[in-house]
């Protein structure tokens, strides 16, 4: 076996560095036996979400009837494997440690070093994540209790009803390796708009104290259409929210726009044209002089300048409204384009690393599973790029 080209698995578990976690897992007690390398458990508990194995028990038939498995969790080739009841106490020692979120945070700074993730444009969501309790009636769910899964509700990208019982994943995903840097598990009815400012801050904070670039802007869907995100990007985090307007059934647009993307009206009541930003300004000039109406009053109604009239709009003024680059330009549009990398995210943390498949219960437990789904999705990543750059030395 260890002459054999080593598999994908035993890549990606190799790069990972353990040892940390597995002293916050080591038994205390000098007494009874001596039990299993908890570094092993570990290395099972990741090869479980990679290798997209749906439950604890599947788990252990798998180590028990696949020697390579096993040899590449760690465990002896012939020797005994863990129950699922042993499974189940170092996940609850797991749960009750920080130590798997200190290394997840590791592990993101580990790839922000190798240039896998850029943090210069990151993006915000959420996805369901329905719960393995037996789901209770409405009325029965204990509000003030954020341990316990609630019911949430939201429309698909078709507009149908989507119900379920359990929680929401609310994460932040950079737009070049389309990697999670950070997550909070909150119950499924708590609102998209009220958990972005939480991780804007939470990601901010750590990208400071390390020393590491902050980003520049942060995208969202309609549904973190909220002044208060707009303000607090901007004048907080002194960055750029871009996000579509939600027109929440208003008809017309606020006064002095000509539109909902902050475009001003001229005087001649026509949409002025948008001519590029410059020292964070976005300047408009006279529709009239530029030949994209035929004002009947002239360019001379509004400005002696054969330039025309210019108007020059800026953030601070309207945090919702104004954006820089202008919500009606290619630029920006080319930004919020890029939000799509979290749906990928999302997509393969959900098919290919078992975030979906949940069998634990308490939301400290689903945060393990989360969190294992995430370093599962990094360390794949990270293990990737070694390799290419492996080939690439071995080529030259």
């Amino acid at each position: 076996m260890n002459l054999q080209t080593k598999p994908k698995l035993i890549l990606i578990l190799d790069s990972l560095d353990l040892s940390s976690i597995s002293k916050t897992l080591s038994s205390m007690s000098t007494k009874g036996p001596r039990g299993y390398n908890p570094e092993a458990i570990l290395r099972a508990l990741l090869a479980q979400q990679i290798e997209n194995i749906p439950t604890r028990a599947a788990l252990v038939r798998r180590l028990k009837t696949d020697p390579v498995f096993r040899y590449c969790c760690g465990f002896s080739v012939a020797g005994s494997v863990p129950s699922e009841a042993t499974f189940s106490r170092y996940y609850s020692r797991l749960a009750a440690s920080k130590s798997l979120k200190e290394y997840y945070y590791q592990e993101v700074n580990k790839a922000i070093e190798l240039g896998i993730i850029d943090t210069k444009i990151l993006a915000i969501d959420s996805t369901k994540l329905e719960a393995y309790e037996r789901p209770v009636a409405k009325r029965k769910v204990d509000k003030n209790n954020t341990n316990t899964p609630d019911w949430g509700s939201k429309f698909d990208s078709h507009f149908n009803q989507i119900t379920w019982y359990g929680w929401k994943v609310h994460l932040v995903s950079d737009c070049k390796g389309e990697l999670p840097l950070d997550f909070i598990l909150t119950p499924a009815n708590k609102a998209d708009s009220v958990m972005a400012l939480p991780l804007v801050e939470k990601v901010y904070q750590r990208l400071k104290a390390n020393g590491i670039k902050r980003p520049e802007y942060w995208l969202m869907d309609a549904g973190y259409d909220v002044k208060e995100i707009y303000s607090e990007i901007h004048y907080k985090y002194q960055a750029q929210a871009i996000i579509p307007i939600n027109k929440r059934r208003a008809k017309e647009p606020p006064a002095a726009y000509y539109d909902f993307k902050g475009t001003p009206l001229c005087s001649g009541g026509y949409k002025m044209v948008y001519w590029g930003h410059y020292q964070g300004c976005n300047k408009f000039r006279c529709p009239h002089v530029l030949g994209k109406v035929d004002c009947p009053h002239g360019s001379a109604w509004c400005s002696n300048s054969n330039y025309g009239h210019v108007v020059k709009t800026r953030v601070k003024d309207d945090p919702r409204y104004i954006s820089i680059p202008h919500r009606d330009s290619q630029g920006w549009q080319e930004i919020y384009n890029k939000r799509t990398g979290i749906e990928r995210t999302f997509a393969r943390l959900k098919e290919h690393l078992n975030l979906e498949n949940i069998t634990v219960r308490g939301a400290k437990k689903a945060e393990v599973h989360v969190l294992l789904s995430c370093i599962s999705l990094i360390a794949s990543k990270i293990a990737l790029e070694k390799q290419k750059a492996k080939q690439i030395s071995t080529a030259a």
